[in-house]
């Protein structure tokens, strides 16, 4: 026999406490569908500590806006490495943000992932990809101020971060202003599109390599950073300036390095990052993997200055 259940006056809620209850079951949603690093994750980075006591120190980051498993669990490692190398602000190559942007997705492609760091109050600087809308030059935990290309310096290092989506005019007279005028002992220049690369889904960006590289031979550029490959590779010295391509912070296109006669050291089995201490006048270098394994290291003495035309 079945027993019938009495009628029960219905419970009303008031709106707020039915908004706020919404509020979480959307956060929840989106919890869930944060990646976690991998449980297969080394527990320990085989980052070196710096040498100098008051070196320049930063991270490089490129090609990172995916918002995946790969993204997070570069990121975890980059937070390991800054406990035995405390850099203190970071460089991205660009293709920050893949995809959308809406607010969400800023926070699920860079501010969770790079909590630690943002809580630790480590600014970023940031250059646009070809991925990239260029209103991320309004978003301030980008560094931009609202520019597409900008410098600033850090001791003795001025860096230079181009917009190499569109080297317009405005730009090159920009550049040539900026890198001309410049007495830093060192000079850094970091942009999407890599002028010199073994890639062999892109290669290198032969158009903009001549029409910034006479600027950099001419006035005194060191050391250039740039993105896109989606793989690390130190290229051997071009004209006397040091190369490297680190877009593999995220994404990954695995076996892209055709190695040849530029290459110096190429890593494009698993994403990377690197670390980097200017100390005087060396700049030494780590690329770290994925796991925490140190792929490529070295140092860059200080190049000469160029000579002054009579």
């Amino acid at each position: 026999m079945v027993r019938a259940m009495p009628d029960l006056p219905l419970k009303r809620f008031p709106p707020a406490v039915l908004v706020l209850a919404a509020a979480t079951v959307v956060a929840a949603a989106m919890a869930e569908q944060t990646p976690k690093p991998s449980t297969s994750m080394s527990a320990v980075s085989q980052t070196r500590p710096p040498v100098g006591t008051d070196s320049v120190k930063f991270l490089v980051l490129g090609d990172t806006g995916t918002g995946d498993r790969a993204q997070y669990d570069v990121a975890a490692q980059v937070w390991k490495s800054h406990q035995v190398f405390p850099y203190e602000f970071a460089i991205m190559l660009g293709d920050n943000i893949y995809g959308s942007e809406r607010p969400q997705d800023f926070a699920k492609k860079f501010e969770q992932p790079y909590k630690p760091l943002l809580d630790a109050n480590i600014p970023f600087y940031a250059s646009l990809g070809n991925h990239d809308d260029p209103n991320q030059r309004y978003y301030k935990p980008f560094g931009m101020g609202g520019q597409r290309f900008y410098t600033y310096q850090k001791k003795d290092v001025r860096f230079f971060a181009l917009d190499s989506n569109y080297m317009d005019k405005d730009q090159q007279a920009w550049l040539e202003r900026e890198v001309k005028g410049s007495t830093a002992k060192w000079k850094i220049a970091y942009f999407h599109h890599p002028i010199y690369s073994s890639g062999g889904r892109h290669g290198s960006e032969v158009d903009l390599r001549t029409i910034v590289e006479p600027m950099f031979l001419t006035y005194g550029v060191n050391v250039v950073f740039s993105g896109h490959e989606h793989f690390y590779e130190r290229l051997k010295p071009q004209k006397g300036i040091a190369y490297f391509t680190a877009g593999g912070s995220a994404k990954l296109r695995e076996g892209d390095i055709q190695i040849g006669s530029m290459t110096a050291k190429g890593f494009d089995s698993e994403q990377s990052y690197m670390v980097v201490e200017i100390d005087g006048d060396v700049m030494r270098f780590q690329a770290i993997s994925r796991h925490g394994k140190i792929v490529d290291s070295g140092e860059v003495p200080l190049s000469p200055p160029p000579q002054a035309k009579s």
